[in-house]
């Protein structure tokens, strides 16, 4: 990194966390949090909780970067990423990672052994299960890693309650099943970059079509967890009736994934959507616990 400016140089470590995943990451700690807070707000434990599960994913991400390095230099979108340009050497982004894990996991060590446990479990299937062995053999990586995207909001929601409960299981689950329609959509647009890396994701092993109805499964699967909150009394009828109505709608874009013609559009799409329902329902849940009785 020899003649980069300061600037320059932090720019690409930040790269290296993946600044967009940490943050989406972060909405849904903010939504588990709030819901088992139910309007009492702890605010040390609020940010303990959000800085200390940020950078366990940081981590996380980084040695992402590195275990995925030769396959980054095969895609497209991610030939730009500095460990694939070579601006930061695979020691330092090594020891990078192991900084921010050590950083984040000895946070949420302060809270309890059950915050520290969830978020060492959605590590080790990140980095671990996924990243180094599922994501290259198994067209199933998608749904190992989908219990890695599921963990923030447990751990928002464990952090507060101390222990893992229905609710605790039921944001698991939803949130399970939000990352599949999520991911395969990605893996529907940027198809010709998984199958030039050598992938085997759902589209690529199977056929679009396949992962359409997978996706409309998952979908709809998704929807019904997500209601259940309401069901077993965890949220109230605003929540379930904003949720419905997200649901619904992505249910009908899965639908008419089967008719379209633009299947690229189609899956960009159903992308952005997949984002815009796991903030409104994370919202959703964050305002449980402030709603006016009568939405309760």
């Amino acid at each position: 990194m020899r003649g980069t400016s300061v600037k320059d140089v932090l720019r690409q470590f930040i790269a290296l966390t993946k600044p967009g995943i940490i943050f989406g990451n972060s909405v849904s700690v903010m939504g588990g949090f709030f819901l088992a807070a139910q309007g009492e707000f702890n605010p040390g434990l609020f940010v303990v909780t959000l800085v200390g599960l940020a950078l366990v994913i940081a981590s996380g991400c980084t040695f992402n970067n590195l275990i995925d390095r030769d396959i980054d230099a095969r895609m497209e979108r991610t030939q730009d990423r500095p460990m694939v340009q070579g601006t930061i050497t695979p020691t330092t982004t090594l020891g990078f990672a192991t900084l921010l894990g050590l950083a984040g996991f000895t946070l949420l060590l302060e809270i309890n052994l059950l915050t520290f446990g969830l978020a060492a479990f959605g590590f080790s299937i990140y980095v671990g299960a996924y990243s180094l062995y599922f994501k290259r053999r198994s067209v199933h990586g998608t749904l190992i890693g989908s219990l890695s995207g599921a963990i923030p909001p447990v751990v928002g929601y464990c952090a507060v309650t101390g222990a893992f409960d229905v609710g605790a299981l039921i944001l698991l689950a939803t949130f399970s099943l939000w990352q599949m329609p999520h991911s395969y959509a990605i893996a529907i647009f940027r198809f010709h970059d998984y199958e030039r890396a050598g992938i085997p994701v759902l589209p690529v092993k199977e056929g679009i079509r396949t992962t359409k109805h997978h996706s409309l499964a998952y979908t709809i699967a998704f929807t019904l967890s997500a209601l259940s909150l309401t069901v077993a009394g965890y949220t109230g009828i605003a929540y379930f009736i904003v949720t419905l109505m997200m649901g619904l709608y992505w249910i009908k874009i899965g639908v008419s994934g089967y008719s379209t013609i633009e299947t690229v559009k189609w899956a960009r799409g159903s992308f952005g959507f997949s984002i815009l329902t796991v903030c409104t329902i994370s919202l959703m849940m964050a305002l449980s616990g402030h709603l006016p009785p009568s939405l309760l």
